[in-house]
């Protein structure tokens, strides 16, 4: 027969096996006042009450927030945001691009360095060039150019008239844009113009002027070769107000292509040889059979 065994002494060896032992202090409390328990005390061991709480992470999520109905709004909001952030990021080269005219405006003119690349074309050996040419021509003559670059034009439709203001916006009195000059390409219309004071004009003249216009700025951008474009209209400005020779620019190649057509002398000379080949086939079509049925009726 099974002993049976008392259900408080159960419960308290299944209580004493999982749960640790407390370590006995180190520093021993006083008797009268101690809560600490002797060593030779006994404890009894109280049933062990666990309670386990299973949730998920929408439920702990929802719960978290105050419910999944107060949670939309917050999210809603930073969709929102980052849509509004997307599109900012989007609009800002556009921006960037409508404002560069009235930042050339606003800047003032290049005075250490002559050159504004503004369209971000130019190199840097380029740029270091241009300076040390121009920097000479100003110690020399006193003459200032400043080399401008622009993408695109959008406050105003005529290059010449940008050219312009942007001179006078940056020279205002005659004393100070008396001699000086300004040289502008636009990069995606692939033209360029070249303005200045009146004593610049005239040291320049008009025909290196037109010519580099017309020539070095647009033959050279068409073939998005900037640098050398305004390296060598750089050149022909400064030997023209040191008054030498020319340098002609390069010219566009028109490529003509040859007519198919011909010409009416070769279209009447080919239509008389084709008169004469066509009347032949036919003396040939009707006499070569007449003539073999004379001689086989001959025959009989």
């Amino acid at each position: 027969m099974e002993a049976l065994v008392p259900l408080s002494s159960a419960s308290s060896t299944l209580c004493s096996s999982f749960l640790p032992k407390c370590p006995a202090p180190l520093i021993k409390p006083s008797c009268a006042n101690s809560q600490w328990p002797s060593p030779t005390s006994r404890s009894t061991c109280a049933p062990l009450k666990v309670t386990i709480e299973v949730s998920s992470k929408n439920n702990s999520f929802i719960s978290s927030r105050g419910g999944l109905a107060d949670s939309i709004p917050s999210i809603a909001g930073k969709w929102l945001a980052a849509a509004c952030l997307s599109a900012a990021l989007q609009m800002a080269p556009l921006h960037q691009a409508l404002a560069t005219e009235f930042n050339l405006l606003n800047d003032g003119p290049p005075k250490a360095t002559y050159v504004a690349d503004d369209a971000n074309v130019l190199n840097r050996v380029t740029k270091s060039d241009l300076k040390r040419l121009l920097s000479d021509l100003e110690d020399r003559k006193g003459f200032h150019i400043d080399m401008v670059t622009l993408r695109k034009l959008t406050t105003k439709s005529d290059i010449f008239e940008f050219a312009d203001q942007l001179l006078e916006k940056w020279y205002p009195t005659l004393e100070e844009g008396n001699k000086k000059g300004l040289v502008l390409l636009v990069t995606t219309q692939k033209e360029g113009a070249v303005t200045g004071g009146p004593d610049f004009i005239k040291a320049v003249g008009d025909k290196v002027l037109e010519g580099v216009v017309a020539e070095n700025l647009p033959v050279l951008s068409t073939d998005e070769k900037y640098n050398e474009a305004f390296f060598t209209t750089a050149k022909r400005l400064v030997a023209a107000i040191d008054g030498l020779p020319d340098i002609e620019g390069p010219k566009f190649q028109e490529n003509k292509r040859e007519s198919n057509f011909k010409s009416r002398e070769e279209t009447e000379e080919k239509r008389g040889q084709f008169t004469l080949v066509v009347g032949g086939l036919l003396v040939i079509a009707f006499v070569v059979p007449m003539a073999q049925y004379y001689a086989y009726v001959s025959k009989k």
